[in-house]
């Protein structure tokens, strides 16, 4: 085996570590004790914990939001309600990144919790599963959804039963969003 040939093949070997290796989303001064997201919230204290700027946006509707993209890779964004107070979150990782992020609410990591680890683990919530149809953003994936305390959680597993995305809200989000 020639120097470049072995140079060649620890780099993509490092590469391929790094793709799938596992980053921490930095929200522990978001949490509390028990591993729950503290609410409200503001975009100021996210931005601090996260070491990222705040990006603020508005919809067709004129909504006003926020969103930071993080270091680790994980896109977190909420609306901002009265006085911008954040009462609800959402937290993503885009589609074309093999990431895998721990650090999140629940104790939860994206791309490596699986649906039936979560399914036991809120099973005391009444956690209900829904199957997502071809049309949604993770074709043949399940949603999960509970509520605890004020807030429900959704968590959406692709169609390997990872996790891939895990909303906070304060009303249920209808299945047909995504």
């Amino acid at each position: 085996m020639t120097i470049k040939t072995l140079t060649l093949n620890m780099f993509l070997l490092l590469s391929t570590f790094s793709a799938f290796s596992q980053n921490n989303a930095s929200l522990n001064s978001l949490l509390n004790k028990s591993s729950e997201f503290i609410f409200p919230q503001t975009a100021q204290k996210i931005e601090t914990a996260l070491n990222t700027k705040t990006i603020y946006y508005e919809d067709a509707n004129e909504e006003k939001y926020a969103k930071w993209l993080t270091k680790s890779g994980l896109e977190l964004y909420a609306s901002l309600g009265k006085n911008n107070a954040i009462n609800e979150i959402f937290f993503d990782i885009p589609d074309d990144k093999p990431l895998v992020v721990a650090g999140l609410p629940f104790d939860l990591v994206i791309n490596k919790t699986t649906l039936e680890e979560s399914t036991a683990k809120f099973s005391k919530y009444a956690a209900k599963k829904q199957k997502m149809g071809a049309g949604s953003t993770f074709p043949d994936g399940t949603r999960l959804t509970f509520k605890k305390g004020k807030h429900y959680a959704t968590l959406i597993f692709d169609s390997n039963n990872l996790l891939r995305f895990l909303g906070l809200t304060t009303e249920l989000i209808a299945p047909g969003v995504n």
